[in-house]
């Protein structure tokens, strides 16, 4: 699992949409993509966890975890040996630590050991002000400001570039092309 898990180099710039359910980031990581005219990286939790959902009708479970992470970094290790551009991630596995540790108080070390390792060049942590949607997944709408403060504090703790995305869909684009085209000239 230690090689699944890892981040393979590339030459392309690397950003994360970051932050809790239901707080935008797909939506923005696909028109990012779309934009940039670039690579977009889903979310395999999703994929991954509505599949267990529709076949057993369970959620997430610590077991789960590690499967998860493996196959994000299989969806994202090929998208950046076929790129030199960018890649627009809708997630990373640092948000699979947060889920696992908020959910489970527990991580797999080796997903936490790799979560740390991997690098990107920007996070846009995506605030809390739009509206919950709920879905077959989604089921803390009462605690989004904790799980907002968790994603942030994250962020902070361990260093990582970030710029925080709040408002419209058109203010969120607005904030991040600004950043994005800095990075990129």
């Amino acid at each position: 699992m230690e090689e699944k898990l890892t981040q393979k180099p590339s030459n392309c710039l690397k950003i994360v949409l970051f932050g809790p359910e239901s707080s935008g980031k797909t939506t923005l990581s696909r028109n990012l993509a779309a934009h940039y005219n670039c690579s977009w990286i889903p979310e395999y939790a999703r994929e991954y966890l509505q599949h267990k959902w529709d076949r057993e009708q369970k959620i997430c479970e610590p077991e789960d975890l590690l499967p998860i992470a493996g196959g994000q970094m299989q969806l994202e290790n090929e998208a950046a040996q076929s790129t030199e551009k960018m890649l627009i991630c809708d997630t990373d596995l640092l948000e699979t630590k947060i889920y696992g540790e908020a959910y489970f108080d527990w991580c797999p070390p080796e997903l936490e050991y790799h979560a740390l390792e991997n690098t990107y060049d920007l996070y846009f942590l995506t605030y809390i002000d739009i509206p919950w949607e709920a879905d077959d997944l989604r089921d803390r709408p009462e605690q989004r400001e904790e799980m907002f403060l968790q994603f942030k504090q994250a962020l902070v703790t361990y260093k990582r570039p970030f710029v925080l995305l709040k408002g419209s869909l058109d203010e969120r684009m607005a904030t991040a092309t600004e950043h994005l085209n800095k990075l990129l000239s």
